[in-house]
């Protein structure tokens, strides 16, 4: 079975150069915007907050057991991190996320779980299903899936998920939090890093072996913290990039940044398995070196399209989804190539 249909139509817009026939880079996309439902109670929430005139001291956190009840006790990853149920249980640095909770799962309240890194880095659940929307395939790896927002989406739209992480802990509570979405049947949990993962599968395509049929594969990396909107500190001049997030601008975000190697050889490594990517990066990306992806290294000249879709919650762009391949109107013969 190759790729399904989609429902989403009429999202792209491709821009050709004005004298031959040679296209751009790059075709630009409808912004979709989200507007998420818990936003007037998280405002509220941010609110109060503000407004309490003493700090009261926090209270530890209790480990609760048994969020998923009877018949997942051996999925059930409470209390290898602590659910939080109100702000004063929650580390000052985190209580900006706590408060879009429930942008990140619908069903925080029922028992999901995030570590440290999770809750920073997590993608907010209406963007993961826009993302999940558009790769509709049969098989996809989701080669950083961190606590599972993504992959739980992908779950939705997909036949079967590969989900990697190099942390046993974000793997547990990845497999927790799909088990509350009543998806975890249709997600292969890995233990193992993307670029060992890759290698075994070259290592079967170079030998007698059958290799896994892998549709797409969607990259998710670091990005470096949340210090990310800094950009690019090591790079000689940062051109001012806007964000549309009530008038703030940023550093260019290079892909040098990109953890744990330099994005562009990441893109290559995927490329190795699928030359269907979807590439979720900062807001705040080099554009110039996103489009370098897809140029012939001898020429410059660009061979095939990309697509740029910018992700926004209500008035707020927060980051971009880059699609390569059979992902991109007009070259769907690349997927199944």
């Amino acid at each position: 079975m190759g790729k399904r249909k989609s429902n989403i139509g009429g999202l792209a817009r491709f821009v050709l150069e004005a004298n031959n026939n040679t296209p751009e880079p790059f075709a630009t996309s409808s912004s979709i915007s989200v507007t998420p439902a818990q936003g007037a109670a998280d405002s509220k929430n941010e609110e109060n907050i503000l407004e309490t005139p003493e700090p009261r001291p926090k209270k530890k956190q209790k480990l609760r057991t048994g969020l998923l009840g009877s018949g997942l006790e051996r999925i059930d990853a409470t209390g290898l991190v602590p659910f939080y149920t109100e702000a004063s249980q929650v580390p000052e640095h985190l209580q900006k996320y706590f408060s879009q909770r429930e942008r990140f799962f619908s069903l925080y309240s029922s028992g999901c779980l995030l570590d440290e890194e999770g809750w920073y880095s997590v993608t907010p659940e209406k963007i993961a299903d826009q993302i999940a929307e558009r790769c509709r395939c049969d098989v996809v790896l989701d080669a950083f899936c961190g606590v599972g927002g993504n992959a739980i989406a992908f779950a939705k739209t997909c036949e079967r998920v590969i989900a990697l992480d190099v942390s046993p802990i974000r793997l547990a509570l990845a497999r927790h939090n799909a088990a509350l979405y009543g998806v975890e049947d249709r997600i292969e949990f890995v233990l193992m890093d993307f670029f060992s993962f890759a290698r075994t599968l070259n290592n079967a395509a170079n030998s007698s072996r059958a290799r896994r049929k892998i549709d797409a594969v969607f990259l998710s990396p670091p990005w470096g913290g949340p210090a990310y909107l800094a950009g690019s500190p090591t790079k000689a001049s940062a051109k001012v990039a806007a964000t549309g997030e009530e008038g703030e601008a940023h550093a260019d975000y290079s892909l040098e940044s990109i953890r744990p190697v330099h994005g562009a050889e990441l893109f290559k490594i995927a490329r190795g398995i699928t030359k269907n990517i979807a590439y979720f990066l900062p807001r705040n990306s080099n554009l110039e070196e996103i489009s370098a992806l897809v140029k012939d290294s001898s020429t410059g000249a660009a061979v095939e399209k990309v697509e740029v879709e910018e992700e926004w919650m209500g008035t707020k762009l927060k980051a971009l989804t880059c699609y390569f391949g059979g992902f991109v109107t007009g070259q769907e013969n690349m997927f199944e190539a």
